[in-house]
């Protein structure tokens, strides 16, 4: 592919797309299991600059079409909030290619698309900060821009940070696979009638996902998780004394109650988050269609090559084409079922919500990007507002009470909730790289092109990893788990909590009752939220403490202990002459334990599918020693890294 700038290369989208497929199999890992995924773009802009450089000085603007490339991972893997839960309901046992693909491609193009005429004025002429963008931005700059011995150096020292943390996060999972260390430490506990307990998982992939959302986040979920195990979970134990183990009850109570209370709270949070960014939305959307329009009505040809989109009659027509196999895919779906009757307008309705909710979507999770950073927009908030709004109109149109139409409506509206999430993430990420590529000086069509490009090998990527899963662990809560003897199913909690919630509006079986005490308790986390913004200038995010009530306490613990290490390593980090390189060096290392473990989870899902069991060297007879020595691993593992690279001199700057 030839390009005077050195900008649309092939190897720079072959190596964009090298790197989303690695990633993505560790995002689709990552968020089943705790139900977070991680920014791939300064990895990824890390990982650029190291390769290209060994192969020949690449240009700044080339790294930047590899990292908007990869940045496909930590946004299209997003998907897995929604589609396991077709699984879950017991409506496919697999993860077809074709329909899976499908969901993926479309909506993730209908994603780039619908945020072309969103650029001029959430990007260019917009005082959003893009946090994360910006923080790209000046990855490549300092990376790319400077030839400098020093600056080489921080590169090689970030990509071998990256593998490093990957190997070692990798080996440990393995060691834990095999049951030398446990998976889970955990204690449960009586007090009278009542029953409570704890628990701390060995991941160190969890710990890393801790480190990369801060300390703000990692303490309202760990506020969260007291709410549920402190107070709820006694609370309700002691109401309904039950017999058996103190573990049995407590999850039981836990499971069964306590995450219905969870559920209320981040619905209610979700909701005011949006709820707060509306009037910004809305003024950011008409602002986009007035700039669109007075470019439409100039001379194209003098706009400079930095503010050349891909041109909105292209736009609109691969929008609508996107239609096409969209409706294909609603018909397959439906064809053959019990909703065959009412094909035809629930395929329109399907298509039509689509294309209109996805555009509000998609100027809602712009703007969100912009204000907070993409990694922290609660698009699992808008996912929520999406299914019920899909199941309503799916009821409305199905005009039918019969029971196997209520259980393919659930299907169904889960199926439409799918695509509305890919476009709603990609849009969330879009925006963000070309808020990267603004401050490069790249071509934002080019960008966008690569965008695309990048959902195309996400979507390839993605249905396999899901089936392999599928069939290794299982996730929790499926009618049928395929997860062979011994692992643990995967939660996937958003995916739980939407395809309940679908369950609940069309089937009407959901407990409302809990939920509405989720409900009161998320005012409450709010009302304390704002109270800290405006008194003490803190903030207790209120989903994050949603999160802490509905995860399992196994999950929260070693993310809070990750973002208390990440805050400390930080501090640290201050001390440095080059505090910056060095902060960058802990992201980085976060990454490579996100990245590490999560790849041998895929890996390990396939020597399960091939075996038939896992591969293990311990007997239950090994349980106390492998206690000890897991935990003592652990902790000692997280230090060793973190010493090392806090010692690692970027830059010539000891600390």
């Amino acid at each position: 592919m030839r390009d005077k700038l050195g900008e649309l290369t092939f190897r720079g989208l072959l190596l964009g797309g090298a790197i989303t497929l690695v990633f993505t199999a560790a995002n689709v890992y990552l968020g089943l299991k705790v139900g977070l995924t991680f920014a791939s773009s300064i990895p990824a802009a890390v990982i650029s600059m190291a390769v290209l450089r060994m192969m020949r000085q690449g240009t700044i603007q080339e790294n930047n079409i590899v990292q908007t490339v990869a940045s496909a991972a930590g946004t299209l893997s997003s998907i897995i909030f929604v589609l396991p839960g077709l699984v879950m309901v017991g409506w496919w046992t697999g993860f077809p290619f074709w329909e899976t693909f499908g969901v993926c491609a479309v909506g993730g193009i209908l994603g780039v698309m619908y945020t072309v005429p969103l650029r001029r004025a959430m990007v260019t002429t917009s005082d959003l900060p893009y946090p994360e963008g910006i923080a790209a931005a000046e990855v490549l700059i300092v990376g790319v821009g400077s030839r400098s011995a020093e600056t080489a150096d921080e590169n090689k020292a970030g990509l071998l940070t990256v593998i490093v943390g990957s190997i070692v996060s990798a080996a440990f999972a393995a060691i834990v696979a095999t049951r030398l260390f446990i998976d889970e430490i955990d204690q449960f506990v009586r007090v009278g009638a009542s029953a409570t307990g704890m628990g701390l998982s060995l991941s160190l992939a969890l710990v890393g996902a801790g480190h990369l959302i801060g300390l703000s986040v990692g303490l309202a979920m760990l506020f969260g998780l007291f709410i549920a195990w402190g107070i709820a979970t006694p609370i309700l134990t002691a109401l309904h004394p039950a017999g058996g183990a103190a573990a049995d009850v407590a999850n039981a109570v836990w499971r069964h109650q306590v995450r219905f209370i969870g559920a209320g709270a981040i619905g209610i949070s979700a909701i005011w988050a949006l709820g707060r960014l509306a009037r910004p939305v809305v003024a950011g959307v008409l602002s986009s269609l007035a700039a669109s329009r007075r470019l439409a009505q100039g001379d194209t040809a003098s706009i400079p090559r930095v503010e050349r989109d891909i041109p909105i009659g292209t736009v609109a027509l691969v929008s609508l084409a996107c239609l096409v196999p969209l409706g294909v895919l609603f018909e397959v779906f439906l064809s053959g079922g019990a909703l065959g009757g009412n094909i035809v307008p629930l395929v329109l309705g399907a298509i039509v919500y689509v294309a209109i909710a996805g555009f509000f979507v998609a100027a809602a999770c712009g703007y969100m990007a912009g204000l907070i950073g993409s990694s922290n927009s609660p698009v699992s908030g808008l996912a929520i507002l999406t299914v019920l709004g899909a199941s309503l109109l799916l009821v409305w149109l199905a005009k039918s009470p019969n029971p196997g139409v209520a259980a393919a409506l659930v299907a169904y509206a889960l199926f439409v909730t799918a695509v509305v999430l890919c476009v709603a993430t990609i849009a969330n990420d879009n925006l963000q790289d070309l808020k990267t590529g603004q401050l490069v000086d790249a071509t934002p069509w080019k960008q966008q092109f690569a965008l695309v490009i990048g959902v195309i090998f996400g979507s390839i990527v993605i249905p396999p990893i899901l089936d392999l899963l599928n069939h290794a662990y299982g996730f929790a809560g499926s009618p049928a788990l395929h997860g062979a003897s011994g692992q643990q199913p995967l939660p996937a909690p958003q995916a739980t909590l939407i395809s309940t919630l679908a369950k609940g509006v069309i089937s009407g079986d959901i407990p409302w009752n809990l939920i509405g005490i989720g409900v009161l308790a998320g005012f409450g986390i709010i009302a304390i939220d704002e109270i800290l913004r405006a008194t003490r200038n803190l903030a207790l995010a209120p989903l994050a403490v949603g999160l802490g009530i509905y995860l399992p306490p196994g999950t929260i613990l070693p993310v809070v202990i990750g973002a208390v290490v990440g805050h400390f390593y930080n501090r640290r980090a201050t001390r440095a002459r080059n505090p910056e390189a060095t902060r960058r060096l802990g992201v980085l290392l976060a990454s490579g334990l996100i990245v590490g473990e999560s790849l041998f989870g895929v890996l390990n899902a396939g020597i399960i599918v091939i075996r038939g069991s896992p591969f293990t060297l311990a007997g239950d007879s090994f349980a106390t020693a492998s206690n000890v020595l897991g935990a003592i691993a652990f902790a000692v593992t997280i230090a060793a890294l973190y010493n090392w690279i806090a010692r690692a001199n970027v830059g010539k700057a000891p600390i």
